[in-house]
């Protein structure tokens, strides 16, 4: 009995890791959360019509009890087109598909997304899918 025992912990174990190690895909409305991450990476997984290829999450973090919005927008347009006939240099750029949160020790402000330790909980608030993997 108490080898089935061991065997159960063992088992829940390393099931727990493996699922904090890529915590998947998360579709609209649905949440996921990573435990003591060292980085944490959030990825358009899809794109819809009302939102485009943009994706919108909020993340929880039990270090400081904040909550921080991102917005990923591969499809969006950043900055001015240039060569408008005005000499200005193109500063046009689109938004990025991914997004990599990387732990910071001793970060000072509380409202930071800085601070990554403890439990991290995203929630998907947009209308497409976003890939979530902790590391």
């Amino acid at each position: 009995m108490k080898k089935l025992a061991l065997v159960c912990i063992v088992s829940v174990s390393i099931f727990c890791f493996a699922a904090s190690a890529f915590a998947g895909s998360i579709a609209p409305g649905q949440s996921t959360s990573c435990k003591n991450a060292g980085s944490i990476t959030l990825a358009v997984d899809g794109s819809s019509g009302p939102d485009r290829t943009n994706g919108n999450a909020v993340i929880w973090k039990s270090s400081n009890y904040t909550t921080i919005p991102i917005t990923l927008g591969p499809g969006s347009n950043n900055g001015f087109e240039g060569a408008r006939k005005v000499g200005m240099a193109n500063k046009h750029s689109m938004g990025q598909k991914s997004v990599t949160l990387k732990g910071q020790n001793n970060f000072s402000r509380g409202d930071s997304i800085g601070n990554i330790s403890g439990e991290v909980k995203i929630t998907n608030t947009g209308t497409i899918p976003i890939a979530v993997t902790c590391g």
